[in-house]
């Protein structure tokens, strides 16, 4: 498995939002000058993300983007399985049902199962406040802004 620019960047975007105070609206420009992202790029991740509901919009002057819900309601899985699609390791796994014909013979399947229990387990267990706290904790100590903090 690997993760794509779509994805990193969709959590990059995200953790973005976290980071700024509740309720206030962030201009998208401003998020791709933080985050070192292609405006244009970032475009198309928003759209993505506005059509799932995961971040609201406001048009207009004084408009921007804030995240729909408490980043607490959003794991790292939410986001990557909607910009990426299924995190399985392999193409049987990515159905809730296994249809695959060699599955009671596949001698592997056991070790793909525990691959993704424990992917699926990481980015399922960490919310969009954890990583805000983690940012912030960062900062504290010196290290770069990856976003607002208004």
């Amino acid at each position: 498995m690997k993760i794509s620019t779509k994805g990193r960047y969709a959590l990059r975007l995200m953790l973005d939002l976290a980071l700024c105070e509740e309720g206030v609206l962030i201009p998208l420009k401003d998020i791709a000058e933080r985050q070192g992202i292609s405006l244009k790029y970032l475009e198309q991740i928003i759209s993505v993300l506005s059509h799932a509901g995961y971040v609201r919009s406001v048009r207009g002057t004084g408009g921007g983007y804030s995240l729909a819900r408490d980043p607490s309601e959003y794991t790292v899985g939410m986001i990557l399985r909607l910009t990426e699609g299924s995190l399985a390791p392999v193409p049987c796994l990515e159905a809730p049902i296994n249809t695959c014909q060699r599955a009671d013979a596949c001698v592997t399947l056991g070790v793909w199962e525990k691959i993704a229990d424990a992917v699926n387990s990481v980015v399922d267990g960490i919310t969009l406040a954890d990583l805000a706290e983690e940012s912030r904790e960062r900062s504290a100590d010196g290290a770069p802004d990856i976003g607002c903090y208004i």
